[in-house]
């Protein structure tokens, strides 16, 4: 099993007041899924993927990842699993406006002190990947925005991850960028393997996911397999 979760919560004070954001969750997800997070805002379901993405630890309950306990990790370890294990995809794209493609989907390598030329060689792989070969020298502004998340998505893909966690991957895109980069979850999910955690509010994007859990009021509601329809 790659994710379990035991009567997860996490409780936040926000002056007098208590936050429970999430409410004793419980939910497995083996290796290949691709699962679709929907729920209305505060629902809970941003901080179920900040907890489950090694962001943020529980305030009690269980997380297990890969066999291993993580919910009482210190900063640094669950750092190290971020980064060797987990790859995160924003509405946002959060590159580097600066750099270049290519270095933007270096970036991770480099924190973890890989050699120069295999960050490269593996920047261009990733880029691949994602079909923007001939793009590598391109900055942000110089790509459109469908084009940007897939640098984005090629970064995640760069160091090998487990996993893809995309919080409304699409939320910043028009309709075809929004499938094509939907189409894009759904071909490395089948043809690589990789776990997709897609995080939406959008019934259309969280209809390319083959289950689908609702959350409300920090508790799983609904648990459905799916079949890829948007596919």
């Amino acid at each position: 099993m790659l994710i379990e979760t035991r009567d997860l919560r996490k409780i936040y004070q926000v002056g007098d007041t208590v936050v429970v954001a999430l409410d004793g969750v419980n939910v497995a997800v083996e290796k290949g899924e691709f699962l679709g997070v929907m729920g209305p805002s505060g629902s809970g379901k941003s901080t179920f993927m900040n907890v489950v993405g090694c962001l943020d630890q529980p305030t009690s309950g269980q997380y297990l990842f890969e066999g291993r306990d993580v919910s009482r990790l210190d900063p640094d370890t669950l750092a190290e699993i971020r980064n060797r294990k987990i790859g995160f995809v924003f509405q946002g794209f959060n590159l580097l406006p600066r750099a270049t493609a290519q270095e933007n989907v270096a970036l991770p390598l480099l924190y973890s002190r890989v050699p120069a030329k295999e960050r490269a060689e593996r920047a261009m792989a990733a880029l691949k990947a994602v079909g923007l070969e001939g793009r590598e020298h391109h900055r942000p502004t110089q790509l459109s925005g469908g084009q940007q998340q897939r640098v984005a998505i090629a970064r995640a893909l760069v160091n090998d991850a487990a996993i893809i966690f995309a919080d409304e991957p699409t939320g910043n895109l028009d309709t075809r960028a929004s499938r094509e980069i939907m189409e894009l979850f759904v071909r490395l999910n089948e043809e690589k393997g990789i776990t997709v955690i897609v995080v939406t509010h959008d019934p259309d994007t969280a209809s390319f996911s083959k289950r689908i859990i609702r959350f409300l009021d920090g508790r799983i509601v609904a648990d459905d397999r799916n079949g890829g329809q948007g596919a």
